[in-house]
């Protein structure tokens, strides 16, 4: 990297025959050298005029030199120093390295030694800044981008808070899912990391994003579903992982797989992919469980809501077929906190149309995106 040629050098000595020396040395190896007396004079300098480098001695009176250090490192730490003394004192270099000086030359010196600790300690200090730009650099470039994977989650949850109106899936009930999931997964999930327990929540409120993309003569149809219609609402899983692919964002990639997985069955007869037992996802897993269950103890455009104990009992009879026995069974166990959570998250009001519940769309009133 080499000296600066224009490097500004501040010389503080109480006696001057040792600043003329020093400036002698300096000035005729291209530096530009400024000299104080005494720590007062020095800060004075230092508030007025930049300087790159300061060469101090210790034993001065007044501001002694290690005084004008920890005011140096305090007030101007773009600013280098080097300590000189004619004490060979190790207790007191070892505290100057420790407070932040560059170095500590023991007087008389050699202008060689001089020059190289000059050299060296410029050269370390433009590493020092260039490496707090490059620490700044990467911190304000990790902000924006959390910011932008923010703002594209945002996005996609507000994408799905409308389409979850067309069809009766509010807001509440994607926050209720959220909850359960990080609940479930805390508690039960396998494998899991630090950081997938902590983004399941989010990532399960996307479940259904795919849902955007369905018609609505089929997503609000009133009456049964064809088999040709039903084929279509079942296209969006695949949909939603679509939508979520190809992001950096830690959450996104998880509700991506939540989205496709989240009807594939234990039992391996789920869609879209036919996926049986650990082959699925386990977020995917707990998404399916948590969502079944607060679908039906809560209206939808097609039913009303089911007690909670004929849900459960129905859920019971999936174990093993629909759902993770493993994680249908802690689940089962946790009941009391998932009924305070959905107590907590509240309910919802439904408009007169939400709880019209039409005739024959379902067998038994079950549609197949509950339990498959």
């Amino acid at each position: 990297m080499g000296n600066t040629p224009k490097a500004r050098v501040l010389i503080v000595d109480d006696e001057p025959h040792i600043c003329e020396i020093l400036s002698r040395w300096l000035i005729a190896d291209g530096y530009q050298c400024t000299t104080a007396f005494d720590g007062n004079a020095a800060l004075r300098l230092l508030d007025t005029h930049e300087f790159q480098l300061v060469i101090s001695d210790i034993m001065m009176p007044g501001i002694s030199g290690v005084d004008l250090l920890h005011a140096i490192v305090g007030q101007y730490p773009a600013t280098a120093v080097l300590m000189v003394t004619a004490v060979d004192d190790r207790q007191t270099g070892t505290l100057c390295l420790e407070i932040g000086a560059y170095g500590y030359i023991i007087k008389p010196f050699e202008k060689n030694e001089i020059l190289i600790n000059v050299s060296s300690a410029l050269e370390r200090r433009e590493l020092a800044i260039l490496s707090q730009e490059y620490d700044h650099n990467i911190q304000e470039h990790l902000r924006r981008h959390n910011r932008e994977l923010r703002c594209h989650e945002e996005v996609v949850l507000r994408m799905i808070a409308a389409v979850g109106q067309r069809y009766g899936e509010t807001h509440a009930h994607l926050t209720r899912v959220g909850l359960y999931a990080t609940v479930l997964a805390e508690s039960a999930a396998a494998g899991m990391t630090l950081r997938e327990l902590e983004d399941i929540g989010r990532a399960a409120a996307m479940h259904d994003v795919g849902m955007v993309g369905i018609p609505d003569r089929v997503l609000l149809k009133p009456g049964r579903l064809t088999e040709e219609e039903f084929a279509e609402i079942m296209k969006h899983t695949e949909l939603g992982s679509r939508m979520l692919a190809g992001s950096e964002s830690p959450v996104l990639q998880m509700a991506g797989e939540i989205a496709l997985c989240h009807h594939e069955r234990w039992d391996g007869t789920g869609y879209p992919r036919g996926l049986a037992g650990e082959a699925i996802p386990q977020s995917a897993r707990i998404v399916a469980i948590v969502d079944t269950y607060d679908s039906l103890v809560h209206p939808r455009l097609y039913r009303a809501a089911m007690l909670e104990a004929e849900a459960l009992s129905l859920m019971a009879r999936e174990r093993g077929k629909q759902f993770d026995p493993r994680l249908l069974d802690r689940f089962f166990e946790m009941i009391p906190e998932i009924r305070g959570i959905r107590e907590k998250a509240g309910e919802e009001a439904y408009s007169g149309q939400l709880f019209g519940i039409v005739q024959g769309i379902w067998p038994n009133a079950a549609p197949p995106h509950d339990l498959h």
